[in-house]
């Protein structure tokens, strides 16, 4: 089996663990009782967890530990707290179970893609050309995961949870079979925030820098409210449209965004050389004011045309802030700090991002739902559609870029 093979079958567990219940599990908790606002806390551990534990394993895998067995320790502790997942009921002990999965599973996107990096590198790839084919088995993995989980009917029940646990397992041993990926040697006489790995905040010294972390926390709210309520709100149609085939599988039709995602990944190499980060990051934020606002105007019946162009546009929203942005960093980073950048790109984004978002749209939801549990989801959307306008609006104002042409671009992290 070869490098890209390898790392193909990385990315395609990698996901489909996540896949198999982050969408469906906002409507299961749902079924249990839970409240909008105690869906949008436990979603949130994903965002607390990736204050700390990306930018801190990222440390150790720069530094003490080779990053492929930091990978795989944790998708097995992660493993552990998904089946203790599939027992809870109360909304309390489900936020502390999911806080420790979450602490185990978020550190992990960013590791994967530092592992898939270092191989790539070291066996003499294009990294920018190379990675993202390989990244679409990710999208894949994730796409797999849906469906069997709502053909099987396990969304609407706690097995959703064993499944992504025996996934997690599998992923964890995995790892450990992967090309050495060692820390760098690092001179001795560091200083101590050199040797804490807390040099790749020097990045925030740079106002582009700056302005791209922040502008990566607010999109990665806009990827959290998608995350946590889409499939409730398909869910929700069934007292009016119950035959529907929408609304029977809601999974499988969220999982059309996920087929864009495959399909744009594909696109980033030409889009980032050719545009530039700056272009490439608003055509996400337009393409989130129009998931949403596609959300508000669809339904399963003679408007279901908004809901399928709302999965369309998904792709563009994700990849090109998500996909771009890791590879973005890969070019305007240090090696030494590499693995640090990417876990602190994911503190921002599926951090601080996560936190604004999942408790953010738990307040709107509440908010928009009356005292016989109906949710007004038309200006829930709404709401959302004019939060990603808003971004869209100020970001190319407030982002100074230089975008180089494609024969300029390896030499990027010089300037």
């Amino acid at each position: 089996m070869n490098v890209k093979q390898k790392l193909t079958i990385l990315s395609f567990l990698q996901f489909f663990i996540w896949g198999s219940w982050l969408i469906s599990t906002g409507g299961y908790l749902f079924s249990l009782g839970f409240k909008g606002i105690e869906i949008g806390s436990v979603f949130s551990t994903l965002g607390i967890a990736s204050l700390i534990m990306p930018a801190l394993l990222g440390i150790v895998a720069d530094r003490w530990m080779n990053a492929e067995k930091v990978l795989g320790i944790c998708h097995l502790a992660g493993a552990v707290a998904l089946v203790f997942a599939a027992f809870v009921k109360d909304p309390a002990i489900m936020f502390w179970v999911m806080l420790f999965n979450s602490m185990a599973y978020m550190p992990t996107i960013s590791l994967n893609n530092t592992v898939s990096y270092k191989i790539l590198g070291q066996s003499g790839f294009d990294i920018v050309t190379v990675f993202p084919p390989i990244r679409i088995w990710g999208t894949i993995g994730f796409i797999c995961a849906m469906w069997f989980v709502d053909l099987t009917g396990f969304s609407k029940s706690n097995i959703q949870f064993f499944v992504a646990a025996a996934a997690a397992i599998a992923m964890g041993f995995y790892s450990f079979t992967l090309p050495a990926c060692p820390p760098l040697n690092t001179n001795k006489k560091d200083t101590l925030i050199s040797s804490l790995g807390l040099d790749a905040f020097v990045l925030f010294k740079r106002q582009k820098m700056v302005v791209f972390f922040t502008f990566s926390m607010l999109l990665g709210a806009a990827l959290q409210i998608t995350n946590t309520f889409g499939g409730s709100f398909l869910s929700d149609f069934k007292t009016e449209y119950e035959d529907s085939f929408m609304v029977k599988h809601p999974l499988m039709v969220l999982s059309l965004s996920q087929i864009s995602e495959t399909l744009f990944i594909l696109t980033i190499p030409f889009f980032l050389k050719r545009f530039g980060i700056k272009i490439v990051m608003l055509f996400s934020m337009l393409a989130w004011v129009l998931r949403f606002g596609f959300f508000a105007i669809g339904d399963p019946d003679s408007n279901s045309i908004f809901l399928i162009l709302s999965m369309i546009v998904y792709g563009m929203a994700f990849d090109f802030f998500n996909i771009s942005g890791s590879l973005f960093l890969e070019k305007e980073t240090p090696s030494v700090i590499r693995a640090s950048a990417q876990g602190l790109f994911m503190m921002v984004t599926n951090g601080l991002g996560a936190i604004l978002g999942g408790i953010g749209s738990g307040y709107v939801v509440d908010y928009f739902t009356n005292e016989d549990g109906m949710k007004n989801w038309p200006f829930i959307w709404f709401v959302f559609a004019g939060y990603a306008l808003v971004l869209a609006i100020f970001f190319p104002l407030i982002f100074k870029y230089r975008h180089y042409k494609e024969e300029e671009l390896p030499s990027i992290v010089n300037h």
